[in-house]
């Protein structure tokens, strides 16, 4: 705009070149508030068809393929008898030319419920295996401030023995060792490694505290430990290819019992589904039948006898009458 000459001003012209001090975006374009309007209603409106609209079926799996060559998608997956599943292994490993001596794993999903929406925290366990398939021995540490006591632990195989001045080196992770065991005398003052050792803290329910320290020693040096990971899974190794297939099947079922333990029997199973594999084969579907532990069946027994008790004790009365 012009400004005016000669100090002369034209009616009106003050009104048109005032500009508003503060203009809000709805006001400058009135259209936007319109469009993001529409664009909520249009959004909304999908989301409601999306609800309405029901899932779509879904094919039921078949059990068995009919041809050589089919969709593994559309089938189940096969459950096998762990010998069954064993034999096929050992199958796998001829045809493929694979190391005879490679070792077998086992995959164990678990159901970690319990009542009144509570868990079962995760753990680890160590547990002897009728059959060993490695020569490796686990590194024990021993603490202990009597002298006989640590000599009896130097000739039984403990990897370090020592008392407290061992705690500055585990701190700052100097010395390290697979298990740690001790004897009742010392352990009020191992307080300061509780929480660097966590599970590995030497304690009686992990029979990793007491006064028989060749026992213990015999034990954890040869022991099998596993642990479950990401709160529901447990991945180890049971056994080599090449054992006899009892062996492997022992092996495992001695692993499967010690976690069964972990959860109340008269609760669902822990174990929910059970693969095992090899090093280079796939992973095959167990049938749990004949592995878990037969606690039902045991309580059933007990109630059947609890009856009959009860049935005899009234003709035991006659007759003493």
């Amino acid at each position: 705009a012009l400004a005016p000459r000669c100090g002369w001003l034209v009616p009106g012209l003050e009104q048109r070149l005032a500009v508003p001090a503060v203009l809000s975006p709805a006001a400058a374009r009135p259209y936007a508030a319109v469009a993001k309007t529409a664009k909520k209603d249009a959004r909304r409106g999908r989301q409601e068809k999306g609800k309405e609209k029901p899932p779509p079926r879904r094919r039921p799996l078949m059990s068995k393929p009919v041809d050589d060559v089919y969709l593994t998608w559309l089938y189940r997956r096969p459950c096998y008898e762990l010998p069954q599943a064993v034999g096929m292994l050992k199958r796998f490993q001829e045809l493929d030319f694979t190391h005879p001596k490679q070792f077998v794993y086992i995959n164990v999903f678990l159901d970690m419920a319990l009542q009144k929406k509570k868990k079962v925290e995760p753990f680890s366990s160590s547990v002897t295996l009728p059959h060993r398939f490695t020569d490796e021995v686990n590194k024990v540490l021993v603490f202990t401030e009597n002298q006989q006591e640590a000599e009896v632990a130097r000739e039984h195989g403990a990897a370090i023995v020592g008392g407290v001045e061992l705690i500055k080196w585990i701190l700052e992770d100097e010395i390290q060792a697979d298990f740690y065991v001790a004897v009742p005398a010392i352990i009020p003052k191992l307080i300061p490694l509780r929480n660097k050792l966590k599970r590995k803290y030497p304690s009686t329910r992990r029979n990793s505290l007491g006064s028989d320290i060749p026992k213990m020693l015999q034990f954890f040096r040869e022991c099998h430990e596993y642990t479950v990971e990401d709160e529901s899974i447990i991945k180890t190794r049971i056994a080599r290819l090449d054992m006899p297939t009892e062996h492997i099947i022992a092996n495992l079922k001695t692993i499967i019992h010690d976690i069964c333990t972990f959860k109340p029997s008269h609760l669902d199973p822990i174990v929910r589904r059970l693969v095992i594999r090899s090093s280079t084969s796939e992973g095959l579907l167990l049938n749990l039948d004949g592995i878990l532990p037969q606690v039902e069946k045991a309580e059933e027994k007990e109630e059947e006898d609890a009856i009959d008790e009860d049935q005899q004790k009234p003709a035991q009365e006659s007759v003493s009458t």
